[in-house]
């Protein structure tokens, strides 16, 4: 009777193990799922001292440890992410509006095609050693560094990459550039004339800068990054070519002057004028036609 009484006794400690167990483990899905928003200091400390132990323990499966490392790391990012995004809200209204101080300008052609006649264009602009002394101050105070790294594209363009970065957490966009040979610049000055362009676009980009002309009379609004020198150099050359009434191409992209074009917007400018140079080679070619004697080039 003893002997039965110890079996039906003997299963119960077991169960409580049994029991004791699965608790370990739904503890452990918890602590592996937290949800983005409900990461906080406390959690990444909690881990970290997770790692710390398991490191010390011999026993320990290796592929557990590794998805410990990857949670840490995971919940690490998206703490910086969120601390990022934060500081760049708060920064957001401090950030000043830039003065345009700098200025481009392109002049009519002369009887040999040089441009040395009177202004046709001008178009301010901000300068990079005015934006970057004004945003310094205030990168400083909410903990972020604006980097910058130059490259060169496959096609031999030059390429400047912009850098926006705060505690673990970066942002980067980049702009593909011509060399900048405009106002008689030699190599050095046309790679040294595109990177600052590239820095103003890049840095306005990840900031959302604006910008104002020194005569606006301190009125609000900024305007977008117009096009750069070579930018309006190509467009120029594109329009001669096409025989288009500058004034009225003006109109149609809605801006006083072709140098005012947004940056945003040249590829849209560029297509409106190889319409216009496609439906004059189009004229041209009937025009040749009707007035050719040669057999062949009547239908």
């Amino acid at each position: 009777m003893d002997a039965v009484e110890h079996v039906t006794q003997a299963p119960a400690p077991k169960r409580k193990r049994k029991l004791a167990k699965k608790k370990v483990a739904s503890k452990a899905v918890a602590v592996k799922q937290p949800t983005a928003n409900a990461v906080t200091v406390s959690d990444i400390s909690s881990v970290t001292a997770m790692i710390m132990r398991a490191a010390s323990d011999p026993a320990i499966d290796v592929n557990k440890f590794e998805r410990l490392i990857a949670m840490h790391k995971d919940m690490a990012a998206a703490d910086a992410q969120r601390a990022y995004d934060e500081n760049l809200a708060a920064m957001q209204s401090q950030l000043p509006v830039i003065t345009r101080r700098g200025k481009i300008e392109i002049r009519k052609k002369d009887a040999q095609g040089n441009r040395t006649g009177d202004v046709e264009q001008s178009t301010g602009y901000a300068r990079w050693e005015d934006i970057n002394e004004a945003i310094k101050p205030v990168l400083k105070k909410f903990g972020f560094s604006l980097s910058f790294r130059v490259g060169t594209a496959t096609d031999g363009k030059l390429t400047v990459t912009g850098i926006l970065a705060r505690a673990g957490h970066r942002e980067e966009t980049m702009i593909t550039l011509m060399h900048d040979s405009t106002g008689s610049k030699n190599s050095v000055q046309a790679v040294g004339s595109s990177t600052s362009y590239g820095k103003r676009y890049t840095a306005s980009a990840l900031l959302n800068l604006t910008s104002r002309g020194e005569d606006d009379d301190g009125k609000a609004g900024g305007a977008p990054i117009p096009i750069s020198a070579e930018q309006l150099k190509a467009l120029i050359k594109l329009a001669d070519e096409a025989g288009a009434d500058k004034a009225k191409f003006c109109n149609v992209m809605k801006v006083d002057a072709m140098a005012d074009i947004p940056a945003s917007r040249f590829e849209e400018a560029v297509g409106q004028l190889q319409r216009k140079l496609k439906a004059k080679a189009l004229a041209d070619a009937k025009k040749r036609e009707k007035e050719s004697d040669f057999p062949g080039d009547r239908k």
